[in-house]
């Protein structure tokens, strides 16, 4: 089974070809802020990311005999984890999502490519707008509004089945609590298989991270807004892209940030260390979602590389659960083997309605 593998972000696309669950190719696509510059909307760039992919695939002799393929999921409507077959309404929602970023595009080449192969089928898997909140989590003191999660569900629950796998236990059995660091920092209970609470981790609730303001005094926002000093792009901004520590310390850099207290900054540490605070807060408190019956904490994503950081999480949190920490991102080849799955008749793809 020939599988590609499509994963668009902010500033790169990353590729990866499996012959069944083997990487044959693994190739990460950047993208020059003046190249995307010239886009108004993030599925604008649809031909020019696809026909990089297409490139990058010539230039490496991968013959276009695909039996699938998949994208990371856009921020198109809630639905459930799992898999779904890519389909003519998801890419129409997928361009005019109400959240405009760069996995948007996932499904759309995904689809666009695979049409043209014979009997290829295109998919996306767990995408971030993944929706098993209890009732209980969606509610908020003011019937204006209501929660939403927006969250690393593809890694989150990539990394929770890995944990499953090594130490003998199956996830669907499992209370965990997950916590993805990366730009923005997404914490979720996950209650058997399904994530139960999670923080909507793009418009910066929860804890505050390299590029995410969190959760904000509600009231100082609501004047902010009518002090006439900011436009409404702009607040959005501050709130989520120059916000977090890119507005604390002026970069989103955590190389630059990590020898910056190496030599003795001690504002950047003290900000650091904050966002520590924050983020064991907010994960602590997903053990109450769970009734205090945690199997295990999770650590993972980008930042989970910093082992200063992580120690500083686990030193607050490890007296509540085992902690565990992946590393980085194993999203290509948890698309991989979500793909792989269905081809083999063990998943069946959810429908998209």
């Amino acid at each position: 089974m020939l599988i590609l593998v499509i994963n668009p972000g902010s500033t790169s696309t990353k590729i990866a070809v499996y012959d069944n669950y083997t990487p044959t190719l693994v190739k990460s696509i950047y993208h020059k802020a003046d190249d995307l510059a010239q886009f108004v909307k993030a599925t604008d760039q649809f031909e020019f990311r696809k026909n990089l992919v297409l490139e990058e695939l010539k230039a490496n002799d991968i013959p276009f005999k695909f039996h699938a393929v998949i994208g990371r999921g856009g921020l198109t409507k809630p639905m459930s984890g799992g898999v779904y077959e890519v389909t003519e309404k998801m890419i129409e929602d997928a361009r005019n999502a109400e959240h405009q970023h760069a996995c948007d595009l996932g499904c759309i080449i995904a689809h666009e490519i695979a049409k043209d192969i014979p009997g290829c089928r295109s998919f996306i898997a767990d995408p971030g707008v993944t929706d098993e909140l209890n009732d209980y989590a969606r509610v908020c003191g003011s019937p204006l509004m209501k929660r939403i999660c927006i969250w690393h569900a593809l890694n989150q629950r990539a990394m929770s089945r890995r944990f499953a796998r090594e130490h003998n236990l199956k996830y669907e059995e499992l209370n965990l609590i997950v916590c993805h660091l990366g730009g923005g920092i997404s914490i979720a209970a996950h209650n058997h298989g399904r994530a139960v609470d999670a923080n909507n981790a793009l418009d910066g609730e929860g804890p505050f991270s390299p590029e995410r303001a969190g959760s904000l005094p509600a009231a100082d926002l609501v004047r902010l807004c009518f002090s006439g000093r900011y436009t409404e792009q702009e607040l959005l901004k501050r709130i989520a892209g120059q916000a977090g520590l890119t507005a604390l310390l002026g970069t989103n850099n955590m190389l630059d940030i990590e020898n910056r207290i190496k030599n003795g900054d001690e504002k950047a540490k003290f900000y650091v260390d904050a966002m520590v605070y924050h983020i064991a807060k907010n994960l602590v408190a997903q053990a109450a979602v769970l009734f205090g019956k945690v199997d295990a904490i999770i650590i993972t994503g980008g930042m989970a590389r910093w082992e200063y950081l992580v120690d500083s999480i686990k030193e607050r949190v490890a007296w509540l659960a085992p902690t565990y920490v992946y590393p980085g991102e194993d999203e290509l080849e948890a698309l991989a083997q979500n793909a792989y799955a269905v081809l083999k008749g063990k998943i069946i793809p959810n429908s998209y309605e």
